[in-house]
């Protein structure tokens, strides 16, 4: 089935679930599709098997507390940041719930945390101004790239270059390979006036940048040029939250939920809104992603959702 605008808005809400007691920070699907993995503010994490619908495991993490949770391309271990504490990143075996690793390093809480797609690179953003650069393989910091304000990060769909937005004026675009001798590239876009960047993904396609913030705005920029595309608006942020906007896997589609429960949908190429689903959320919806591999869909405020298209083939 492709995805166009018609099967988007036959999206509706096949499963919930209700095992946490308080808001889901984060979720991440397996590069599979097979597997979804969510990390909340009761500090626990939950592992979903998506193409049973349902849930296969939780794990509690008391003592560190855990949030932007994601998983590594070793089977059954992922990297997490911690509430409590310190700011330590932390590698996790799940199948027995036992630390493999440690990363310290940054001194305020972590806001990105981001997975190479090829390979045991990951980088980390902080409240401290700085990204840091890791290997699973090693405790020790690999690299450092101290900026002037609070940075949001991602790898590109290929893992050779990362980008730092800063300050939410300011993209910069690093080399991995030569990191160490600054960005390559740097976009300077217009300062937000009402919100602060709060999030930062390149589409599936490498081609754009979808930069998320703690307001009723998300823009879309070329990541090539840095020009702005799109900007997405018409959903509720009213109490000034990081909301999570994702791609669809092909890169045509924007989600994102909202401050009232409800998910919004846009094309990212014309930049009008095709819909917004309403499902069963009840609180503010700050995580919303697609699955890369099956026709499905997971937002999250409490409670979990798994969205399937109602549409029949063919139509």
């Amino acid at each position: 089935m492709k995805l166009v605008d018609q099967v988007v808005r036959s999206f509706r809400v096949a499963k919930v679930f209700r095992e946490n007691t308080d808001r889901i920070s984060s979720l991440d699907f397996s590069s599979n599709g097979e597997t979804l993995i969510s990390s909340s503010d009761d500090d626990s994490i939950v592992i979903y098997d998506c193409e049973k619908g349902m849930q296969k495991r939780t794990l509690n993490s008391k003592k560190y507390g855990v949030d932007l949770i994601r998983f590594t391309h070793a089977a059954n271990t992922a990297i997490h940041s911690s509430t409590k504490v310190d700011d330590t990143l932390r590698y996790l075996s799940l199948h027995d719930n036992k630390y493999i690793r440690y990363f310290p390093g940054h001194t305020k809480k972590v806001v990105t945390l981001c997975m190479s797609p090829i390979d045991d690179t990951f980088l980390s953003g902080s409240l401290d101004k700085t990204v840091r650069l890791w290997d699973l393989r090693s405790p020790n910091c690999q690299g450092v790239m101290n900026l002037s304000g609070r940075p949001v990060a991602a790898f590109d769909p290929e893992g050779l270059i990362f980008a730092a937005g800063v300050n939410s004026e300011q993209v910069k675009l690093y080399d991995l390979r030569s990191f160490d001798k600054g960005p390559f590239n740097s976009f300077r876009l217009a300062q937000e006036k009402d919100c602060d960047w709060t999030g930062l993904k390149f589409s599936p396609d490498g081609k754009n940048i979808l930069i998320s913030t703690n307001g009723a705005v998300i823009r879309l920029i070329d990541a090539f040029q840095g020009t702005p595309l799109q900007t997405f608006v018409g959903h509720n942020n009213t109490k000034r939250i990081s909301l999570e906007a994702s791609f669809s896997p092909d890169s045509q589609f924007v989600f994102c939920g909202s401050t009232d429960g409800k998910l919004h949908v846009w094309n990212a190429e014309v930049g009008c809104r095709v819909c917004t689903l309403t499902g069963d959320h009840t609180m503010p919806v700050q995580c919303v992603q697609f699955n890369p591999k099956y026709m499905m869909l997971a937002s999250a405020c409490t409670n979990m959702a798994f969205w399937l298209p109602t549409i029949e083939e063919g139509l």
